[in-house]
């Protein structure tokens, strides 16, 4: 679905200039990668939809995945870690696919899926790269621009980058001057060590807020960041947190943490030199009740 382009007088004022918020937290799984999976899985051969396919998740693409494999009469295996929000297994599992979570962490998770897929002989659903997925992650920004012509800055969570891949080619091709800056969470910052160092540098596996940016990229994770990103910078746990409070609070937006990580970019003040006006995606909501309300207790 079209998503709401909100402007946020709040952080206008803190920025100094109009700052928008793009609400992927209301898509219909309640992120973004429904866009890219749904576009992913309807290119498919009649062949391929009939062998079905599997993909690994950190829960937001294993959502998208889900829900575009149920529309589209595919047959669909997710591989999750075992620690990924119960709030997106249980939503992976309602949508009839199959839900395997015994995988360490996100990165344990590709390599089993892969392995699955291979001995299935079924095709592996990319969380990050494809051509198809990167197209349909893209419409975040042709809908951008669209809402917002004058638009300057994007601001765009990286993970994986395949958001970052399809926002920011869509940019570079149709709208060039607008300026592409990454946030990441600190402990999960191997975009911006990889952009830093010129190679992919590997990263520990510490538990963070921003699930959905967890894990470690390669060689063309990095290419899509060294070519679309004009900067990209890290906020604390602490400042996701706060952001999370902060956009349940101030703008009724109930936002997880790695779609709570360009807000706490823009409230921690390291972005002044951003030109308005600004889009901050907010990039998902799919966020455990209980992590909810003791973030929202503590940050009373």
């Amino acid at each position: 679905m079209r998503t709401t382009l909100r402007r946020s007088e709040a952080l206008s004022d803190l920025a100094g200039g109009d700052v928008y918020l793009k609400l992927e937290s209301e898509q219909l799984t309640g992120s973004f990668k429904l866009r890219g999976a749904f576009n992913a899985l309807s290119l498919l051969t009649p062949d391929e939809r009939a062998r079905g396919i599997v993909a690994s998740s950190a829960g937001n693409h294993g959502l998208g995945v889900a829900e575009a494999a149920q529309r589209l009469g595919i047959a669909a295996t997710i591989f999750v870690p075992s620690n990924a929000p119960t709030v997106k297994k249980e939503g992976i599992a309602r949508r009839g696919a199959r839900v395997l979570d015994h995988a360490s962490d996100y990165d344990d998770a590709m390599v089993k899926a892969r392995e699955f897929a291979k001995e299935q002989n079924s095709t592996f659903v990319h969380p990050c790269l494809g051509v198809p997925l990167l197209a349909g992650q893209g419409t975040v920004a042709s809908e951008a621009l669209e809402q917002l012509p004058a638009l300057q800055t994007m601001l765009v969570c990286v993970g994986g980058g395949g958001l970052l891949g399809g926002v920011g080619s869509y940019l570079l091709s149709e709208a060039p001057h607008v300026r592409v800056v990454g946030v990441q969470s600190e402990r999960t910052d191997a975009m911006s060590r990889a952009i830093e160092a010129g190679h992919v540098v590997e990263i520990e596996n510490l538990p963070t807020l921003a699930d959905g940016l967890a894990g470690q990229i390669d060689d063309d994770a990095l290419a899509i960041g060294q070519a679309t990103l004009e900067s990209i910078v890290t906020v604390t746990e602490d400042e996701i947190a706060s952001a999370i409070a902060w956009l349940w609070h101030a703008e009724g937006i109930r936002a997880e943490g790695s779609g709570a990580v360009c807000v706490a970019a823009i409230r921690s003040g390291r972005l002044r030199h951003l030109t308005p006006p600004i889009v901050a995606i907010v990039s998902g909501a799919n966020i455990d009740e209980t992590r909810l309300q003791g973030i929202l207790a503590s940050k009373a």
